[in-house]
């Protein structure tokens, strides 16, 4: 069980920011020449922020303090108490951000404006995990389509949502935004910020050490964004700390798309497709003991040490992400009982009998895999599976590791290889085909291209819709490789797979 302290600062995100790191961010800040009139911390925990920026900002006319927590406020009008002395209105108050009429608070304040602080550090899943009511009102962030709230875009930040707030406030005023947070969290509030049109004159992100800083083990950031009533800008330098003084990089908003390094795709946006579909991903399942097994002394093996005996009909070789990474062949084999989503699967009594009583054995733990890809589905359904995932041949990568290599994936013992759902793949009939593919995707305009659009410290820095963004016809053109094979890989892109080519290849490759 988790004792009441370390609940506490989970739910609440709770990373206290060290003084002297504060005092850093507020020198950052001085360094830009900006001079608030008023400094508006809303999550100010014991007051570091607060008083760093007391000591940077003398001649401040107004400051303000909010936090949840009453010891918190406590703590930090006694760290404050040597300022209340001066011509600076100071006010701390205990308050909840999602209850606070935060319009009201800014409209009483002179600019400039600087909303400073470190906002928590926790999701609303892992919130709604602990039967915490520290969340704002339950919507749909972004609005996003069924499959992609589904599988787990919709899981945000509680601190992305606080700095969307923040910079709306700011809209239209002169002001600074200097917070701390996770560095794909800056990058997700900018992209919103961009698309809303708020008035951005400028923005940076200045990397931190957070294990040093906060025992945090996570790519984290000084977001510094300048608003003015004139602000037009969509881009943000990167720098590797709060000291450097020549950015790594600049990324930013391009014909509606967040890209990683906007030098790189304005060299070679040219190759850019539009609603192309050939890359796909691998097999979600969410019941590996279940579903994998191993081949060990001439025996299938599943994860809890079960014999297992079914029809080979339903067994295909698997590769995961650490798989294709280090190059090895397959060492599991899937059970794969649907050809194509929310396809019945009843049939197998009497075309797979084996393998139905081995599902209806370990259906207890089947029927309560919790993803809702599988609600109203067919029991026993997996998902991400159709004709491409039986291609004979094809070219995949992982979706984990920081790597841009690509790997050409042969049949393995007579049958076509599948991929877990870490992996994204493009189907090919024929190994020549396949190589011809691997030599597009590999070839430097490609690599270069793809690097345009990856932010390697994401979670999940490469995916399907990723790789659907470069156009293989334009890449083979632009390398002067254009044929009957590229064309055919190409048709491929933008015409759903054919499920007779499924049928053929699926027959001849059918025994183990």
């Amino acid at each position: 069980m988790m004792n009441t302290q370390k609940r506490h600062k989970v739910e609440f995100g709770d990373f206290q920011t060290p003084i002297n790191l504060a005092r850093e961010v507020c020198a950052m800040v001085a360094q830009t020449g900006f001079r608030p009139a008023s400094i508006l911390e809303p999550t100010c925990g014991t007051g570091s922020f607060l008083r760093a920026s007391l000591e940077t900002f003398s001649d401040t006319k107004r400051v303000l303090g909010f936090d949840i927590n009453h010891e918190y406020i406590l703590k930090a009008r006694k760290v404050l108490k040597p300022f209340m002395t001066s011509q600076t209105d100071i006010e701390i108050s205990q308050s909840d951000f999602f209850l606070t009429d935060w319009s009201r608070v800014i409209e009483e304040l002179p600019e400039p404006i600087l909303i400073i602080g470190n906002p928590p550090w926790v999701t609303n899943a892992r919130l709604s995990t602990l039967g915490s009511n520290n969340l704002p009102a339950k919507s749909n962030l972004d609005g996003l389509r069924g499959i992609d709230a589904l599988t787990g875009k919709s899981n945000f930040d509680i601190s992305e949502w606080m700095l969307r707030e923040n910079l709306k406030w700011l809209d239209g005023k002169d002001g600074m935004l200097a917070m701390l947070c996770k560095t794909t969290v800056a990058r997700k509030v900018l992209q919103y910020a961009w698309k809303k049109g708020i008035t951005i004159a400028s923005a940076a992100i200045y990397q931190i050490d957070a294990q040093k800083h906060f025992g945090a083990a996570v790519d984290a950031c000084l977001l510094l964004v300048r608003t003015s009533p004139a602000g037009r800008s969509k881009e943000a330098r990167v720098y590797p700390s709060l000291h450097a003084r020549q950015a790594t990089k600049m990324f930013g908003l391009r014909d509606g798309l967040l890209v990683a390094d906007i030098h790189l795709y304005e060299k070679w946006k040219h190759l850019m497709g539009n609603g192309l579909r050939g890359w796909r991903s691998g097999i979600k399942h969410d019941a590996s003991k279940v579903f994998e097994l191993r081949l060990i002394n001439g025996k299938l093996i599943n994860g809890f040490g079960e014999v297992v005996d079914i029809e080979p009909d339903v067994l295909f070789p698997l590769l995961k992400s650490s798989d294709l990474v280090a190059h090895r062949p397959p060492q599991r084999w899937l059970i794969v009982p649907q050809r194509t989503i929310g396809e019945d699967i009843s049939h197998l009594q009497t075309d797979a009998p084996k393998t139905w009583n081995y599902l209806m054995t370990h259906a207890h733990l089947l029927d309560k895999r919790k993803s809702a890809v599988y609600k109203n589905r067919p029991r026993f359904s997996i998902f991400g599976v159709g004709p491409y995932s039986f291609a004979p041949w094809k070219v995949a990568i992982s979706g984990l590791y920081k790597k841009l290599e690509f790997v050409q994936v042969p049949p393995f013992q007579g049958r076509p290889v599948v991929f877990d759902d870490t992996c994204y793949f493009f189907p090919c009939q024929s190994e020549e085909e396949c190589r011809v593919l691997y030599e597009l995707i590999m070839s430097e305009p490609a690599i270069e291209f793809l690097s345009a659009f990856i932010f390697w410290d994401s979670k999940r820095p490469i995916t399907a819709r990723l790789l659907n963004l470069i156009d293989l016809m334009a890449l083979a053109r632009e390398l002067g490789k254009d044929n009957e094979i590229t064309r055919r890989l190409a048709e491929r892109q933008v015409m759903k797979y054919r499920s007779e080519t499924h049928k053929m290849t699926t027959v001849q490759l059918n025994l183990l």
